[in-house]
């Protein structure tokens, strides 16, 4: 990514996670489905995760939040991955999905992640002063 590109990066980042934070309180069901049976509270951890998905998107916007912003998304990424793994071994309830996309869907964290990086946390960034 381009330095040139990088404010429709974060805008994109930014609106990405806001509609998918938006979308934990519009559409819970499959976000519920997904969890593992050992998490405890899944209703409070579904608001908790769409409410830091959605102030984690608009941080992005803000130069000031921009950096804790980038950092919140990715904590936020390394606590839903387990998740994402109970889905791809044991099925998504609800949803229809072969079992390969939703291994296919594993690696992407990490594009994300990177995303994350490029467009909040490096020094093209957010240069520190």
């Amino acid at each position: 990514m381009r330095a040139s590109s990088l404010p429709y990066g974060r805008w994109l980042l930014g609106l990405f996670f806001i509609a998918a934070g938006a979308n934990h309180f519009l559409h819970p069901q499959p976000y519920l489905a997904m969890m593992p049976p050992w998490l405890p509270a899944p209703g409070a951890l579904l608001a908790i995760s769409g409410l830091a998905e959605i102030l984690g998107g608009l941080g992005v916007f803000l130069p000031a939040t921009r950096r804790l912003a980038g950092w919140g998304l990715l904590a936020l990424l390394v606590a839903v991955f387990p998740a994402n793994v109970h889905v791809a071994l044991h099925g998504w309830p609800g949803v229809d999905l072969p079992r390969w996309v939703l291994w296919a869907r594993l690696p992407f964290q990490l594009l994300f992640a990177w995303w994350i990086w490029r467009t909040c946390l490096s020094r093209r960034a957010a240069p520190r002063r």
